[in-house]
């Protein structure tokens, strides 16, 4: 039987569903603390259960209501801190800024970066995260970061819904998505092509052409996140036109946010995949979306540190 060191899993409270299924594959109790509000806002942490000298794994992902569960998860790793936890390992299944990875102009806030200085000051002392916008991202920290690719569970879910019959392409639906589109079609056996995005604005985005061959194909759409759902639906349009038979999409961060899920409904998408990294089930209640979890994986990556 293996041998695990003592650790304990704290669940911030973006996604303690979560955090209770990689709990349950771990076969143990997420660790007790209490989190309150004061009446103007302030967050408060209290832990309840000893973590001195342990390795401490904290689940939160910074979406929905990003300032406030990033600080929320600041005042976690801060308690620890003060608790003589031993490693504290930060389990990011959504990096929230993560968009804000660079100056595109002459006074813009790096996003990214000032969350992992925040995150070190704090008390992180590795970074769990999975499919980061912006693989850089990784650099902006001086702590070990995993950055978890969940294209293995896509695809599995990619699988059961093509029909194998004739051609199947993945698609990229802009240059950021090529490699990951790329790994998606090595896995399964498919050919890759490429839309010409330009994006006209944070909410619309024009889809001026496609770069490859979709006649009479199968398509699976990859990205690592759906907001608005402008990409992926511009993307899909463009498949259409140029003879695509079934339109597919992939993505592991579904934020699905300003009625994306009601435009996907509407959408030439037949089926929408997304993993679990994002809460609140309940937004996606449509006949086009289905999820799938990641909870194996972040109870893998918790097991290997801690065995």
């Amino acid at each position: 039987m293996k041998t695990r060191r003592p650790f304990t899993l704290f669940a911030g409270s973006s996604h303690r569903c979560l955090a209770g299924e990689v709990a349950q594959r771990l076969g143990v109790a997420t660790g007790r603390a209490l989190l309150e509000q004061f009446p103007d806002g302030e967050i408060s942490v209290e832990l309840l259960d000893s973590v001195q000298g342990q390795d401490v794994f904290v689940l939160q992902s910074i979406v929905e209501r990003p300032h406030f569960y990033l600080m929320e998860l600041l005042l976690i790793l801060d308690a620890l801190k003060r608790a003589n936890a031993g490693r504290v390992v930060v389990l990011l299944p959504y990096y929230g800024y993560a968009r804000q990875d660079r100056r595109d102009g002459g006074r813009v806030a790096i996003g990214a970066k000032l969350v992992a200085d925040l995150l070190q000051v704090a008390g992180a002392d590795h970074l769990v995260t999975l499919d980061l916008h912006a693989g850089q991202i990784q650099g902006f920290y001086n702590i070990p970061v995993d950055n978890l690719a969940a294209v293995g569970e896509l695809v599995k879910a990619v699988r059961g819904l093509v029909t194998g019959k004739g051609r199947l392409v993945v698609v990229a639906p802009d240059l950021g998505a090529i490699k990951l589109a790329h790994a998606m079609a090595a896995q399964l056996g498919a050919d890759v092509a490429l839309i010409d995005k330009r994006r006209l604005s944070g909410q619309e985005v024009h889809a001026a052409g496609l770069v490859g061959n979709v006649e009479g194909a199968e398509v699976v759409i990859v990205d690592d996140m759906c907001s608005t759902g402008e990409t992926l639906i511009a993307a899909a349009e463009v498949c259409r036109r140029k003879g695509a038979h079934r339109v597919v999409a992939a993505v592991t961060h579904g934020v699905l946010v300003d009625g994306a899920v009601e435009k996907i409904e509407r959408s030439a998408i037949d089926t929408l995949v997304v993993t679990d990294t994002v809460p609140k089930v309940e937004r996606l209640q449509s006949s086009k979306i289905c999820r799938v979890s990641v909870a194996e994986m972040l109870a893998d990556s918790v097991d290997r540190m801690v065995s």
